[in-house]
């Protein structure tokens, strides 16, 4: 069975995505099947893999709102072992659509519970907020990662985030864990980073990845061309700290 992990954090802008697509796509590159599931009505996962979700005609909304199966709206990535669930526009009326639906939480994981078997890894890209999706994202999961970016106020909004899980782990799944956090755009050239680093490894109550993301050009080129820096450019430092955190996660992720 999938070990199920979701990429979350209510604080936008702090490598989620980046993260998320990008870890996957080293797990597909190590010989793992994945599935990408974009619960994001961002669509910046969809769009990293160089999918346009304005042209799609069906995607993970569908599945959400009972109007399609999961393996529907799956599409085949550049990489062989690498699929993805895409988001659409639709998605962003989900959240309303769903307000009234019985075990709402539960559809994500519901509809995955057919499709998990085919897969060694199912990373779930969640939207930057703690809204209907995210639970949905948190639900489905077993385990969560949490991207911290290297800035003064990088503990902000953790602890809510942190009880959010908690309330999750009490009441709707109580396997769901703490991955850790990864540290993301770090400047070694800057000290306020190095201080972010020691903050969150002495404030942050649970794991800290050893691979520290650090603020890279070509990691911000990929998604412009449609694809994980796995392929675009997998030497460059960014390529190279990601694919030491694709290690770690395969560790951690028992």
């Amino acid at each position: 069975m999938a070990r199920i992990i979701a990429f979350a954090n209510q604080k936008g802008g702090v490598g989620k995505t980046t993260s998320a697509i990008n870890v996957a796509s080293f797990l597909a590159l190590g010989g793992k099947h994945v599935l990408v599931v974009d619960i994001d009505p961002q669509a910046n996962a969809t769009q990293g893999f160089g999918i346009n979700p304005r042209q799609l005609e069906r995607g993970i909304y569908n599945v959400l709102v009972g109007q399609d199966n999961i393996r529907n709206t799956l599409f085949q990535t550049e990489l062989e072992q690498l699929h993805i669930a895409p988001a659409t526009i639709a998605l962003a009326g989900a959240t309303i659509e769903l307000v009234n639906v019985a075990e709402r939480e539960y559809k994500l994981d519901q509809a995955l519970q057919s499709i998990q078997m085919y897969y060694d890894y199912i990373i779930v890209d969640c939207p930057p907020s703690l809204d209907l999706l995210t639970l949905n994202g948190l639900v489905a999961a077993r385990w969560i990662m949490i991207p911290v970016q290297c800035e003064y106020y990088a503990l902000e909004g953790l602890g809510q985030l942190l009880a959010t899980i908690e309330l999750v782990q009490q009441n709707l799944q109580s396997q769901l864990q703490i991955g850790g956090a990864i540290v993301t755009m770090f400047d070694r050239r800057n000290a306020l980073s190095r201080q972010v680093i020691q903050e969150v490894q002495q404030h942050f109550p649970f794991h800290v990845f050893e691979a520290v993301i650090p603020r890279n050009v070509t990691l911000a080129e990929a998604p412009s061309y449609g694809k994980p820096i796995a392929l675009y450019e997998p030497r460059s430092t960014g390529g190279k700290a990601y694919r030491r955190l694709a290690d770690e996660i395969i560790q951690r992720v028992i």
